[in-house]
């Protein structure tokens, strides 16, 4: 096997087993509930851009503070990947969050409503661990599912 080959099948390996660990941080860790598993998969420091903003610095803790938050306001919470696309270290996972409105989301109180969202995430990981997150999600489709009177 040349060098380039066996260079090419460890990126692609690499890449494989980025994507295995999103599927299993929405899959087990966000609808599964298991905070347990934080530790497996994100880095000590790693930086949840939700809290700390873009290019921030930040904590593991940060993103326990995130799933909390959402496990309180979104009952039933399941988080679907629907499509990920990789490259490297990063991973954009195209995916679907669905539940019940029983907390503020996006300002909006809660409604008791069920809602499905969409959402486009980035995570960077390295050594086998998230140390990067950012998520983009669809706040005009949810909001407007939420409060159906305003639209």
């Amino acid at each position: 096997m040349s060098t380039d080959t066996a260079a090419q099948t460890t990126a692609a390996t690499t890449i494989e087993a980025n994507k295995a660990l999103v599927h299993r941080y929405y899959a087990e860790l966000v609808t599964g509930q298991r905070i347990e598993l934080l530790e497996e998969l994100v880095a000590a420091d790693a930086a949840d851009e939700t809290r700390v903003g873009p290019g921030g610095a930040g904590t593991r803790e940060d993103f326990a503070e995130h799933l909390r938050v959402l496990w309180e306001t979104v009952e039933g919470v399941t988080a679907t990947v629907e499509d990920l696309v990789a490259e490297g270290d990063r991973v954009i996972a195209f995916w679907r969050i669905e539940g019940k409105h029983v907390g503020h989301v996006f300002g909006v109180p809660a409604t008791g409503r069920d809602f499905v969202g969409h959402s486009i995430s980035t995570l960077t990981i390295k050594d086998g661990r998230v140390v990067r997150y950012n998520v983009l999600p669809d706040r005009l489709g949810i909001i407007r599912q939420l409060t159906p009177a305003l639209v």
